[in-house]
């Protein structure tokens, strides 16, 4: 799909660009981009495999920019990111792509934005703009999970927690890893080291930017909050086992004089004037023992 330049994204072919030198933006695939390339007599310096795009990042060529995105699918983070190579040139803005993501993205822009590319770098801030979208609402998914969870803590529901919390916290890593590569790279289109854009234009860029750092901040306080979740978790647990070695403690004590008279009236010598009638006051003494112990407790507030 091949669209021209403007305040709105007419779609046209390659033809009609290569006659008329108009600015367009050219969505490809991997396999047809080697032609693409060689009929807008473009020479790139590297090698394009979408299956090696593991960052968000660009990087300057003689005669292009050359980036990459990969951008994890909001509704399976953990899942195979959305491999996307671009190439901006001084008339083209090319985006390769084998998932058809970038073809949907293009398709909402033209339905959503009113102005819709008119230069390169509105162009490429609204594509940008649309793939960001939504994860603030994804961001605000996750803290209702977060307090929902706090909540259930606090109330000792906590089955399954451990279980729940570590995958949420491994996608929030991963999605401010990818916020992070995604305010560097439009930070450094912005710095327009090499002249490829407008001075004017370049807000876009920084407007960019600052959602992206925005959405990483927004991320790392997730981050602090799922700690501070697993805070309160571990603090609730460790708790209970309080109770538990207390409630053990108690009974060792009440259980440690009758082990001792037990032990001793257990030796059985032959002058222990106990043995004939011994057996009912060694239980009287040991009733009698454990009450002692509970009434002490129970005045130390320990019961």
């Amino acid at each position: 799909m091949i669209y021209q330049l403007g305040s709105q994204l007419t779609e046209t072919d390659l033809d009609t660009i290569l006659e008329t030198e108009a600015s367009a933006v050219i969505l490809t695939t991997d396999g047809e981009c080697p032609r693409i390339l060689e009929a807008l007599d473009i020479h790139a310096e590297m090698d394009i495999s979408l299956d090696e795009i593991y960052f968000c990042k660009v990087e300057s060529q003689q005669e292009c920019l050359y980036g990459t995105l990969a951008i994890p699918p909001l509704l399976d983070v953990p899942g195979q990111r959305y491999q996307i190579a671009y190439i901006v040139t001084s008339h083209y803005v090319i985006l390769i792509d084998d998932t058809g993501f970038t073809s949907r993205l293009v398709r909402r822009i033209r339905t959503k934005k009113v102005h819709q590319g008119e230069t390169r770098e509105r162009f490429l801030y609204n594509f940008i703009a649309e793939f960001i979208s939504r994860d603030a609402q994804i961001l605000e998914s996750y803290e209702r999970s977060l307090m929902e969870m706090e909540d259930e803590a606090s109330r000792g529901l906590t089955d399954q927690f451990q279980n729940r919390l570590q995958p949420l916290r491994k996608q929030l890593l991963t999605l401010r890893s990818y916020y992070d590569q995604l305010a560097d790279m439009t930070r450094e289109l912005e710095d327009n080291e090499d002249r490829y854009f407008a001075r004017k234009q370049l807000k876009y860029f920084g407007t960019a930017a600052d959602r992206a750092e925005r959405l990483k901040n927004r991320t790392s306080y997730l981050l602090e909050y799922a700690q501070q979740v697993r805070d309160a978790y571990q603090a609730l647990v460790d708790a209970r086992q309080n109770e538990n070695m207390k409630f053990l403690t108690i009974i060792s004590t009440i259980f440690f004089p009758l082990t001792l008279i037990t032990g001793w009236y257990g030796m059985n010598f032959e002058n222990m004037p106990e043995l004939e009638t011994g057996y009912p006051v060694i239980i009287l003494v040991s009733v009698v023992v454990v009450l002692i112990c509970l009434l002490i407790f129970k005045k130390k507030k320990i019961l």
